[in-house]
């Protein structure tokens, strides 16, 4: 299972954010932040009771079924008046679902969370990064595992030299890219895919901010 992966900001920063916000609305999302335990109903009455015995005045809140998508517009809209009571709105999804909120209202929104990554659940509430969205794929000659996030150094030519009995100098823990590159390469009967040289990294394939048009 794919998901936004999010970490809390402290609360301090979240105060900061939400500033002189007498009045706050609480926003939820039931996918990703559910899934991660950052943002689910549990998450939400949290913060919920964190808000008002600090002394804000939280005017409701909702945990929406997909915060991201094109449905929040009304989702966001059965909850109007507590919304166009409230100074500011607390978004505690990822900033996919934040970005969304925001277009849809004029009112000053604050996100709870940090996006750190796309993530693919490994085990209960553990997630691996799997992609960064470079634009510049090479999991056809990796044998479908991407150094790019899955190596600590990024390296897209082969393993650096303190490898380690599979395992990675700076994670002893974790299981050394290029080995799994070439275990997989070498079932594949693909290991000569490891002699072509990557040329240097473009890292910025597609210009910020990212537009695209797809063909029909």
């Amino acid at each position: 299972m794919i998901r936004s992966i999010t970490r809390p900001k402290p609360a301090e920063e979240v105060d900061r954010l939400l500033d002189d916000a007498g009045r706050v609305f609480v926003i939820g999302c039931g996918t990703c932040t559910t899934l991660t335990k950052t943002g689910g109903l549990e998450e939400v009455a949290a913060e919920v009771k964190r808000l008002t015995e600090a002394g804000r005045l939280v005017t409701g809140s909702v945990v929406l079924p997909v915060a991201c998508d094109e449905l929040t517009a009304e989702a966001l809209a059965e909850h109007g008046d507590a919304i166009n009571m409230a100074d500011a709105v607390l978004v505690m999804s990822c900033a996919f679902g934040v970005q969304t909120v925001a277009r849809q209202l004029v009112k000053t929104v604050v996100p709870f969370q940090d996006t750190l990554f796309i993530g693919k659940e490994k085990g209960r509430l553990l997630f691996d990064e799997i992609c960064q969205q470079c634009g510049d794929c090479i999991l056809g000659e990796t044998g479908g595992v991407c150094p790019v996030v899955s190596c600590h150094k990024g390296l897209v030519n082969g393993p650096c030299g303190g490898t380690n009995a599979g395992k990675c100098e700076i994670d002893a823990d974790k299981d050394c890219a290029w080995t799994l590159i070439y275990e997989r390469l070498e079932k594949l009967g693909k290991l000569d895919l490891m002699r072509r040289l990557q040329p240097p990294r473009n890292h910025q394939v597609e210009p910020r901010p990212g537009k695209i048009r797809l063909s029909a």
